[in-house]
């Protein structure tokens, strides 16, 4: 059975590194990656919806999965998303993650046409079957309009290589249903970084989020907060992370472009956003200081 302790704890979403011309980049790849190192999170999630996949061809996908697990391998726990619209563009992503080292596999379920759940189990099926790596179910019905259900949940657990769940539904019940399912030998991530605490304390057993690398501090203090079953005090961060999300998606163009503006600004470029996903306005610009001051606030109150 796979130890499941690798996988506790804050696992950032992987952004897109893109040069100055829209470019998949190696060396802001390994820029994000010695960030992200330097914070202490326990693993990164790559090429998931965070990492623009569905915006990236194949060969892209590729190359972001190699320059990530090249600099982060062994260093921390790298889960790779393979989902993609054809089963076989996911197997053959999902072979390129094992034989790169990853320490596990998550997909979204099938896009743009509504299956049945016999053909979105095939499809997560014929992905776990292709490698002897862990698979970790992504359920995010409110971008690709499929709901995991508790029961679909069970009968894939009955292969042993399904080790978990990411949830990224809003309500924190379906954590609770689904780490009811699952037990202690199953992990579930918690998904809407607004939820983080409350997810916790439903039943899951850490967090993967598209705002972690954003304020990861943040996000460790929150974590540790609970576990020490500190409460007040993890409630109390949590409103603040909130206050930063709805100032993150209060400006024109795409939270990401945002978040990447907010990294530029710390001195990590990983470029813009890839249409048509918008980047942020020359009007929008003058706001970014002011949520980067909300972040370094919380962090001042929180984390010192």
């Amino acid at each position: 059975m796979t130890s499941l302790e690798k996988f506790y704890g804050i696992l950032p979403a992987f952004y897109a590194c893109y040069d100055d011309e829209g470019n998949i980049s190696e060396e802001r790849t390994y820029d994000l990656c010695e960030y992200l190192l330097s914070k202490g999170v326990q693993g990164v999630y790559v090429g998931g919806s965070s990492g623009e996949c569905i915006y990236h061809n194949l060969d892209e996908r590729k190359a972001v999965l190699t320059y990530a697990a090249n600099h982060l391998k062994g260093k921390m726990t790298l889960i790779a998303h393979v989902g993609a619209p054809s089963t076989r563009d996911s197997v053959e992503l999902a072979k390129h993650a094992a034989a790169l080292g990853y320490d596990a596999l998550s997909a979204i379920p099938p896009i743009y046409f509504k299956l049945p759940d016999s053909a979105v189990y095939k499809y997560w099926s014929d992905i776990l079957e292709s490698t002897s790596l862990p698979f970790i179910i992504y359920n995010i019905p409110q971008t690709t309009g499929y709901t995991l259900s508790p029961a679909l949940f069970a009968k894939l657990l009955e292969n042993k290589k399904v080790i978990g769940v990411k949830n990224s539904s809003m309500p924190t019940m379906d954590i609770e249903r689904f780490k009811r399912v699952g037990g202690a030998n199953v992990i579930v991530f918690n998904g809407p970084d607004e939820q983080f605490v409350s997810g916790r304390v439903m039943g899951a057993d850490a967090g993967i989020g598209g705002t972690y690398a954003s304020m990861p501090e943040l996000f460790l203090q929150a974590n540790e907060f609970v576990k020490a079953g500190k409460f007040s005090e993890a409630t109390a961060i949590q409103s603040d992370i909130n206050d930063i999300i709805i100032a993150l998606c209060s400006l024109d163009g795409s939270m990401y472009a945002v978040i990447k503006e907010v990294l530029r600004r710390k001195g990590v470029n990983i470029g813009g956003v890839r249409a048509p996903l918008e980047n942020i306005s020359e009007a929008d610009a003058g706001r970014i200081d002011g949520i980067i001051q909300l972040i370094d606030q919380a962090i001042d109150h929180h984390c010192k």
